[in-house]
């Protein structure tokens, strides 16, 4: 699948985007360009990292609420909702902003609760106090809260977690590798529940359903991933990952999709994705909310449209028969 960049009537970039729809078995719905290659899922695999924490007895442990698991997944905004959220599971979990090792987003907002990955990383020092870890380390791959992430994650793409690939992820925890296949079944198996231990499953469900009832505590108020589960209506839980990775979960239809945009540009992977659910006749597809996504505007800086953003005509996407 290509994505062109369009100034006036000439394609000024193009963008290739492989992507896959795969069922809870692996069984492939869809497919466009290399599935089969190791992508790092980045930030795709928060809502796994959210639920690995949860099936350690989180939820119970702490009383966190539906933001709260909802924003342990997130990429957010640093909106004042999202960092409240955060502070919040910190309280409850006894620790201080200090113990956020992510980082600060950037020099406008140095505190680190305002990093994008501050939920997901107190999630993590929530299963540090769980299983008795010293929070100091838990960025490392042996440590033991990374470590059940990350054999969590595996169990959910039928992977073996020693033989991955792994790197440092922008916030400094271990970030994995799987095929786009691998990472379309494990969004399937989140939408599903189904080919999962009975507590992982319930831990992905209370993610999911935390994830669709909150969409905003994911991402931020005006982005992609919020606005496609809201006008999905609950059927839609998604999350997008650095350099041009998104995942969705696809409830009713029990398929996942996991797409990779090659040069990792951002603008590229909205209408990707909304290519792939016209593919798959996905009512939330033609969604009136959802055209700007799919098809957006170029503009310059005076406010004038001047070009669009739109997957090439006749892209070529192989369907399972």
């Amino acid at each position: 699948m290509q994505v062109e960049v369009t100034r006036g009537d000439l394609v000024e970039s193009l963008h290739e985007v492989h992507l896959c729809a795969a069922t809870p078995s692996g069984e492939v719905a869809l497919r466009s360009g290399d599935i089969e290659s190791p992508v790092f899922l980045r930030s795709t695999a928060k809502p796994f990292i959210a639920a690995a924490v949860l099936a350690a007895g989180a939820r119970e442990r702490f009383d966190l609420t539906m933001p709260e698991i909802a924003v342990m997944s997130a990429s957010h905004m640093g909106e004042p909702f999202h960092v409240d959220a955060v502070r919040a599971i910190l309280a409850k979990i006894g620790m201080d902003e200090s113990a956020l090792l992510c980082g600060p987003q950037d020099e406008r907002s140095p505190d680190p609760v305002y990093n994008n990955c501050s939920g997901k990383h107190a999630g993590i020092l929530a299963l540090c106090t769980i299983l008795g870890a010293d929070p100091a380390g838990y960025r490392e791959a042996g440590h033991p809260a990374e470590t059940a992430i990350l054999d969590f994650c595996a169990r959910l793409s039928g992977d073996d977690a020693a033989a991955w690939p792994l790197g440092v992820d922008g916030c400094g925890i271990p970030v994995y590798a799987t095929s786009l296949r691998k990472a379309a079944m494990a969004f399937a198996r989140f939408a599903s529940l189904t080919e999962l231990a009975p507590r992982d499953a319930m831990a992905l469900l209370a993610v999911r359903d935390a994830m669709v009832s909150y969409p905003a505590y994911v991402s931020g108020t005006h982005e992609f991933d919020t606005r496609l589960m809201a006008a999905a209506g609950g059927a839609v839980a998604c999350k997008v990952g650095a350099e041009g990775v998104h995942g969705v979960a696809l409830i009713p239809q029990g398929l996942g999709i996991a797409s990779k945009v090659l040069d990792g540009t951002g603008r590229a992977r909205p209408p990707a994705t909304m290519a792939a659910l016209r593919a798959l006749a996905v009512p939330v597809a033609e969604a009136a909310d959802l055209r700007g996504f799919a098809h957006p505007t170029v503009y310059n800086r005076a406010g004038r449209a001047v070009g669009s953003i739109r997957v090439a005509p006749g892209f070529a996407v192989e369907q399972a028969s």
